[in-house]
């Protein structure tokens, strides 16, 4: 787009990262010190430049969520190792065929096992699918959109929430992370909303600053790290109260024992009281609706349809 000649007095930094592209090629315009500072990769990644990648990082996905009107989100967290229900069939009926062919293998044995571990676990992947929808079909109607599912990108989980949102054409966005593992973003994050962080604690903070509901499924140690550190917002009023859903109440019992915490003197009663268990998406979706006063209508159409 050409600059404005009316309200541009200077030319801009794209204008000149575009005219130093053609510059004359010699010694000079050749040396890493003739690069312009903000399109020098060198110099932008030197231990002095911290500030600043924390900046930028805090910085670009607040300016694109800007742009795609994206008023206010709900985050939901959860273990990436819980399959799609296409892969958790496959890999049993693998399994079966090993056991098959080797009766008396542990090895193919205990595999078993796992598949049919992985086969129950689907329920949590088929409940964040459909939660995620029932939130996208409410939220993002004309104006603003609210209540945009966020995940951490990844698979699991996380891909079951950015499918559901996908799947009855809503937005919903992705935080990566890079990891000495890659985690290729899921398919289901809209392209455009896709982002990826260095900074652990930047990616935090985007995870919070729209937050209107934390709903965290069966997960490990990411999981928990994100749930706590909520909570710990929370209770010290350093963010304001907000849902917070535990989906499985057998699970998050057996892994967190709030009421151990408060008989020790460690939390408040009220403290305790922070989060909530959840069985299904409906029942998970119906108190961030009465937390915030809210009566959507494609509640009971998103279950007509699902009925169909």
């Amino acid at each position: 787009m050409e600059p404005d000649p009316l309200h541009v007095a200077l030319p801009s930094a794209r204008e000149d990262y575009e005219h130093a592209a053609r510059r004359a090629d010699t010694p000079q315009t050749r040396s890493p010190s003739y690069r312009l500072a903000f399109a020098d990769p060198e110099f932008l990644l030197r231990e002095e430049l911290r500030p600043v990648r924390l900046q930028l990082e805090l910085l670009k996905p607040e300016l694109v969520l800007q742009e795609h009107r994206i008023e206010s989100t709900i985050v939901v967290f959860g273990s990436s190792r819980i399959p799609a229900p296409e892969r958790a069939r496959e890999e049993l009926e693998r399994a079966e065929r090993a056991v098959v062919q080797n009766p008396d293998d542990p090895r193919a044995l205990a595999e078993l096992r796992r598949a049919h571990r992985r086969v129950e676990r689907v329920r949590w992947y088929q409940e964040a699918r459909r939660f995620a929808a029932l939130v996208s079909r409410a939220g993002q109607r004309d104006g603003p959109r609210r209540f945009v599912i966020v995940t951490g990108g990844g698979p699991g989980i996380m891909e079951a929430a950015n499918r559901g949102a996908f799947e009855v054409g809503g937005k919903s966005i992705g935080f990566n992370i890079t990891l000495p593992h890659e985690q290729l973003p899921n398919r289901w994050i809209t392209p455009e909303l896709s982002f990826q962080f260095h900074y652990f604690a930047l990616r935090k903070m985007h995870f919070m600053l729209r937050a209107r509901a934390l709903v965290v499924f069966p997960g490990g140690f990411g999981t928990l790290d994100e749930l706590f550190e909520t909570l710990c917002l929370i209770q010290t009023r350093k963010a304001r109260r907000i849902p917070v859903l535990l989906f499985d109440r057998a699970y998050w019992q057996r892994i967190v024992d709030f009421p151990a915490l408060v008989e020790e003197g460690m939390i408040d009663p009220e403290d305790a009281e922070i989060v909530r268990y959840v069985e299904t998406a409906e029942e998970a979706w119906d108190i961030i609706c009465r937390h915030y006063g809210l009566d959507f209508a494609e509640r009971d159409d998103f279950a007509a349809g699902e009925a169909e």
